[in-house]
């Protein structure tokens, strides 16, 4: 006997209403969803983070993350 595949579903992204694969807008639940989700994209509202690989960038990084905890990174250096 053959099991029977479940048809795919998740949350859709935007409102959390369950969504199948089947629905024309998949992942999303509509159209307006999709394009509150392009908004956020647009405005940066999301971000992609990378790791850093540049050992200078490490570097400044963590010199500015010391000065920041001992109080010495202050916005206005002169």
């Amino acid at each position: 006997m053959a099991k029977k595949k479940k048809p795919r579903s998740l949350r859709c992204p935007t409102c959390r209403v369950l969504v199948t694969a089947e629905t024309e807008n998949f992942p999303f639940c509509s159209d307006r969803c999709r394009l509150i989700d392009l908004g956020k994209w647009a405005s940066g509202g999301y971000v992609i983070s990378t790791t850093i690989n540049d050992p200078d960038q490490l570097d400044s990084i963590a010199e500015e993350q010391e000065k920041s905890a001992n109080g010495k990174g202050s916005a206005i250096d002169g």
